[in-house]
């Protein structure tokens, strides 16, 4: 997700996005650990998109 993208979501929105990148974050390293990834790359992904979403939500926490 772009960071423009991720700014004109709602909090509500934004907290469904992390649960769902967290889901699917726990289940890719699942099945890497079991078989390995085509793309391990994925991975550092969902990571990022994960820090962007929860970074947007301090923002606007703090603001």
């Amino acid at each position: 997700m772009k960071a423009q993208e991720i700014k004109q979501l709602s909090d509500s929105d934004l907290l469904e996005k992390v649960g769902e990148h967290r889901q699917a974050l726990a289940e890719m390293k699942f099945n890497n650990s079991l078989a390995g990834l085509e793309n391990p790359m994925q991975l550092r992904d969902h990571k990022k998109v994960i820090a962007r979403l929860l970074t947007e939500l301090n923002a606007r926490k703090n603001a």
